[in-house]
């Protein structure tokens, strides 16, 4: 009866996730603030050894008050003021509360861009007061009254973050034609190689620039519907994009050029592992570099929107998380 009890306050007190929790992620000390909005989350994380030895992200993330799982990674670096490396890493756990005045965050953590590479469990308590005073609690001491407002937590996010910088996206102008007189066409020297034999020029395949590239996480999509549906756009311009896409390192469609009109890909759930990786690999760049596309992910009546970017050097990562049965 007790255990239905707590159960009951979680969901129904679901905005109780808004505050400041603290713990670990195996051995490493995390204080996190969480701020809801709608489904979404937002707010910092900080890993740390002292009150000035740490390193400062945003997060990104979603709550679902039906199963209580919480969904949450590290998006930007903000202050990093220590010398030891803190990778980011993407969480998934589980909202309980097993008494009144407790709530608990349980659950595991890996790097964020590397699904294969855990970093241990993760134990949070929620916490009255931080140890890390920032721009975010204002809101969390008022969010009752009136800080829950998503414009607000919207402009607060823009200013804890500061000046978020995409990748420029240029209007290349077409260059003057010079007109002159026809000229006598130069015939090409074709320069041997030792041994007589011309080297053929390489040409590089999906595969493999799927294996060489790295891949950077822009998106975590909680699966909670037999199926997940995919629509890619050209974002902006209409300048000739076109993708690969590949689930869990297998090639599902390739030669995908964006446009206005929607490209769907359709997944079905049951086909998914726990924690699945979708890479968007960019086949060109377009005219207009770098390679852009808009994604709408549709997983039953929620849908997720997002800007995704790759070139010559990195593809794009979004990650589906499944609870496990």
């Amino acid at each position: 009866m007790f255990l239905l009890f707590s159960c009951i306050l979680c969901t129904v007190n679901a905005q109780q996730i808004t505050g400041v929790w603290k713990g670990k992620i195996k051995s490493s000390s995390l204080e996190l603030k969480i701020i809801k909005s709608g489904d979404s989350l937002t707010g910092t994380s900080y890993y740390y050894s002292s009150k000035n030895n740490f390193r400062r992200y945003s997060i990104r993330g979603y709550f679902d008050p039906q199963t209580n799982d919480v969904i949450w990674w590290d998006d930007q670096l903000l202050e990093g003021h220590t010398a030891s490396l803190t990778e980011a890493a993407l969480n998934v756990a589980d909202f309980n509360c097993p008494g009144e005045d407790k709530m608990l965050l349980d659950g595991s953590s890996s790097v964020r861009d590397n699904k294969d590479i855990s970093k241990g469990p993760l134990h949070l308590q929620k916490v009255e007061h931080s140890s890390f005073p920032d721009e975010w609690d204002w809101v969390i001491d008022n969010y009752i009254a009136g800080a829950n407002n998503p414009n607000i937590i919207d402009s607060i996010g823009l200013l804890a973050a500061g000046p978020r910088i995409f990748p420029e996206e240029k209007t290349i102008e077409p260059a003057p034609v010079a007109i002159t007189a026809p000229q006598k066409p130069e015939i090409p020297v074709i320069k041997e190689l030792p041994g007589n034999s011309i080297a053929p020029k390489k040409i590089s395949t999906n595969q493999e620039k799927f294996s060489s590239r790295q891949n950077k996480l822009q998106m975590v999509i909680p699966v909670t519907a037999p199926f997940v549906e995919l629509r890619f756009y050209d974002n902006a311009a209409v300048d000739g994009d076109s993708i690969a896409i590949f689930l869990n390192g297998h090639l599902v469609r390739e030669h995908i050029l964006l446009s206005g009109e929607p490209q769907l890909i359709k997944i079905n759930a049951a086909d998914l592992q726990d924690d699945n990786e979708l890479v968007l690999v960019a086949e060109n760049l377009g005219s207009i570099p770098p390679n852009t596309s808009y994604l709408v992910a549709s997983v039953g009546h929620k849908q997720f929107e997002a800007r995704l970017f790759a070139d010559e050097g990195s593809s794009a990562l979004i990650r589906f998380i499944k609870k496990p049965d």
